[in-house]
């Protein structure tokens, strides 16, 4: 008699199964959907019209017309805020994105070339780190003439990757040891070729976490920016929301109204970025499960 042996779980199922034995990640992954769909279907109830300047009577306070009421400009502050949100959200994403990739790669190769190329890249992303970003950011910031969302996230990509290129670079020369990796070198398998198919998939679960603490720094390097009058003036995101209501004195005059909400929804998204990060670290981090 042969007894039947269970199927294993799907891949997809075991990961399913992983993230929702971490409450912290499923809070903070329900926390950032709830945003995005709020910046998604909003403007479907909202008329985008309204967060134009002029488009409504300036200084009203919250009423059942205007419920986050207007600014100064005469701007709905509920439909600005609608129209800001996925714009910080973009810059995060593509900073996010484009100083990951640039890291990985550079740990990558440093990581398993070794040699001429990893002493190269290693002082590179060190000299790199010394200096304070953002006297580098507000330098740039200041010499260009039109800022936009997307030039935005490039410059505050470009000092971003140094960080991702050291964590890279320490986990690839660990993974390059491996019996698996010398197994596949002796079968003939190529440098590149080892990097791509026995060393990158090991570090996407790492590489997920990495990215999410990527694109949370991100943001807070661009509304730093905005803060200080950097951003693009064209366009509205939460960090310029915040400007031009210290611009024009808004807590002196009482319009908590026009800065309260733009904070709240920056608390909201790092918030949820914090418990997804963490939830995450978790899963990549075995200590922190056997420590818990």
């Amino acid at each position: 008699m042969s007894l039947a042996v269970p199927d294993a779980p799907s891949p997809a199922r075991a990961v399913a199964s992983r993230v929702l034995r971490e409450p912290m990640l499923v809070a903070g992954l329900a926390l950032l959907l709830a945003i995005l769909m709020i910046a998604a279907l909003l403007p479907l109830a909202v008329d985008p019209g309204l967060a134009q300047v002029g488009a409504t009577l300036p200084r009203q306070p919250p009423s059942a017309e205007h419920l986050l009421g207007t600014d100064v400009q005469g701007r709905d502050v509920l439909a600005s805020l609608v129209a800001a949100t996925p714009q910080t959200l973009k810059i995060g994403l593509l900073a996010g994105i484009i100083g990951l990739t640039v890291g990985t790669l550079l740990g990558l190769a440093a990581g398993f070339f070794g040699g001429l190329v990893d002493t190269v890249i290693r002082v590179a992303a060190d000299v790199m780190m010394t200096i304070p970003g953002i006297a580098v950011l507000l330098l740039v910031a200041t010499n260009v003439r039109a800022m936009s969302v997307e030039l935005m996230a490039v410059i505050v990509a470009s000092l971003s990757w140094m960080t991702a290129t050291r964590t890279v670079r320490a986990q690839t020369l660990s993974l390059r040891e491996r019996s698996y990796v010398d197994v596949a070198r002796l079968s003939g398998d190529g440098g590149v070729r080892l990097v791509l198919v026995e060393i990158l998939p090991n570090l996407l679960p790492f590489l997920a976490a990495s990215f999410v603490t990527a694109v949370s720094r991100a943001i807070l390097a661009t509304i730093g920016l905005e803060a200080l009058g950097l951003g693009p003036q064209n366009d509205l995101t939460l960090g310029m929301m915040i400007y031009w209501a210290q611009f024009y004195s808004a807590i002196l005059r009482g319009l908590w109204w026009w800065w309260a909400p733009p904070v709240a929804m920056i608390a909201l998204i790092f918030v949820g970025l914090l418990l997804t990060s963490a939830g995450l670290d978790r899963i990549v981090n075995v200590r922190l499960r056997t420590t818990a």
